[in-house]
């Protein structure tokens, strides 16, 4: 809980998110309570210049996750980063929301497997001084601030959120819906109903 006159708590929680999933979900309100956050921004990527495979067009992306977190309280879908033309930096979209809201503190939402990639994005070392790193670390992982030592090196203030764990991921669901099985206890209702009304990952 912040007190009177301390800085806003922003959590800033990027991905494709084709499709969020609960543990995209669950990250979202761990994040929140561990870190007291007053307001989380959901950013879905614009062009993943480190993805091999094209996305699904954003504008389905978006709705998925405007679904997905809408129970999830201070939470908003932030279409930004898909308005951009070329490269979709994170670097870049911290700036814009440090301008938008000066004083507040922001905090870097990231996962395992982003963070081990860290040092291959752009600019990747000025992330620090615009926003705090969080990593989210699965709890069944011994030795989770270990894993990060290097990175924590380079990265002052690198925090580390225990996650619970999920087997989930957007590629098992993606292929889940393209074999015809179904994906009900991975996502939300509303998603999974979106998913099949827009035949989004079907394999023909």
């Amino acid at each position: 809980m912040t007190g009177e006159g301390a800085p806003l708590r922003i959590g800033v929680f990027g991905g494709a998110f084709d499709p969020p999933h609960l543990g995209h979900t669950a990250l979202a309100q761990i994040a929140i309570s561990q870190l007291g956050l007053q307001r989380l921004v959901v950013i879905p990527t614009g062009h993943a210049w480190h993805k091999a495979r094209p996305l699904t067009d954003a504008k389905h992306r978006l709705r998925m996750a405007e679904l997905a977190f809408s129970p999830v309280p201070g939470t908003y879908v932030d279409p930004r980063e898909t308005l951009r033309d070329g490269p979709s930096y994170t670097v870049d979209t911290l700036r814009e929301l440090q301008a938008e809201n000066p004083g507040a503190q922001l905090y870097l939402l990231i996962g395992e497997d982003q963070a081990q990639r860290l040092k291959t994005w752009h600019h990747w070392e000025r992330l620090p001084a615009l926003a705090i790193i969080c990593v989210a670390a699965r709890a069944d992982s011994s030795g989770a601030y270990g894993r990060f030592d290097d990175l924590a090196n380079d990265i002052p203030g690198l925090t580390v959120l225990q996650m619970p764990p999920m087997a989930v991921s957007a590629t098992d669901i993606r292929q889940r819906v393209a074999s015809g099985k179904s994906i009900a206890p991975l996502v939300f209702e509303p998603v999974a109903r979106y998913i099949d009304q827009h035949l989004l990952y079907r394999s023909d």
